[in-house]
């Protein structure tokens, strides 16, 4: 569940105050997503989104994200367009929480995407990646190398009964990283998250990319592994290349990879596999149980470790 801070309608009638939105009709929470508290809010003039920004999100990165969304719905991308307030500005303050309201955006997440819908994905992050060079702020992946291993540390002591090779596994990955990463790729904003639950579809139509909140500044490659990652395993953990294949051509088409890109790949892949193995790990170990966060096997990424550590070249992921 996603609603940590509760809010009365008066409350929410106050907020709207400020825009230009019209008259309060409904609201109700949000039960996905695990960062902040999200409200379906209907009014005489539409439906929005209404987020509360709770503690884990710095407020400081806020004109990132939401200027970011802007810049990017300006120049054709789907996404959410945040509202402004009568005075101008993007964010405002509700129930002693930063909150935004960003546009209503059609569509539904795919529980079991095909090839069609990852070469979809593959040409809207293509397209975002290129709406957003010239975006002006600048925002540091706040869960690349460098934070890694001090992520792992402090879950380490847990990882054995988790699973026995995990920490010789990781370790052993952490030390390949830090040795072998890629430095000099090509670099923009990257959404940085972009699992099935934050792309929406009408039919096998890609309505539009949701959930900015962990944009950056990274290698576009360092995008399309997370994707690769999130989109082309099944449930068994096997890697489905026909899906890989569909992603890579579509994003290919649009914004063509250097031959460094490609040649980084495999290691990038791995590299995305061990943050959210990490980030899941963390959480697992140190989420109480009967928390409104919902924890995530980090098995599932361990899986996926395993697999990039036993890829040579990019054309294992299908790409020629």
């Amino acid at each position: 569940m996603a609603v940590y801070t509760d809010i009365t309608e008066a409350e929410l009638g106050s907020f709207l105050a400020e825009y230009d939105v019209g008259d309060l009709q409904s609201y109700r929470g949000i039960a996905e997503g695990v960062e902040n508290s999200n409200f379906l809010v209907h009014t005489t003039s539409g439906q929005f989104i209404l987020t509360l920004y709770e503690k884990r999100v710095n407020r400081d990165d806020l004109p990132f994200f939401l200027g970011l969304m802007q810049h990017l719905a300006e120049r054709g991308v789907s996404c959410p367009l945040p509202v402004h307030r009568r005075d101008g500005a993007m964010l405002g303050e509700l129930a002693g929480r930063p909150a935004a309201m960003v546009t209503f955006l059609e569509g539904i997440w795919l529980r079991r995407p095909q090839p069609m819908h990852c070469a979809e994905v593959g040409r809207g992050l293509a397209e975002m990646h290129l709406a957003g060079e010239d975006f002006a702020l600048k925002r540091r992946n706040g869960l690349t190398l460098e934070d890694w291993r001090p992520l792992w540390e402090k879950s380490r002591a847990h990882a054995d009964a988790i699973d026995p090779k995990l920490i010789p596994e990781t370790e052993a990955l952490l030390d390949r990283l830090e040795a072998e990463w890629p430095r000099e790729l090509p670099q923009g904003v990257v959404h940085a998250d972009l699992f099935p639950d934050n792309v929406f579809f009408l039919g096998d139509s890609l309505s539009g990319f949701i959930d900015f909140y962990f944009a950056c500044n990274d290698a576009f490659a360092y995008d399309i592994a997370v994707c690769l990652n999130a989109w082309c395993f099944e449930r068994d953990h096997a890697f489905n290349i026909t899906k890989s294949q569909a992603f890579l051509n579509a994003y290919n088409a649009v914004r063509p990879l250097t031959e460094e890109e490609m040649a980084a790949l495999p290691m990038l892949c791995a590299g995305a596999s061990l943050r959210f193995m990490l980030t899941r790990l963390y959480d697992w170990v140190m989420t109480p149980e009967g928390s409104l966060v919902v924890k995530k096997d980090p098995l599932e990424y361990l899986m996926k470790m395993r697999f990039h550590g036993q890829v040579r070249s990019a054309s294992e992921y299908g790409l020629g």
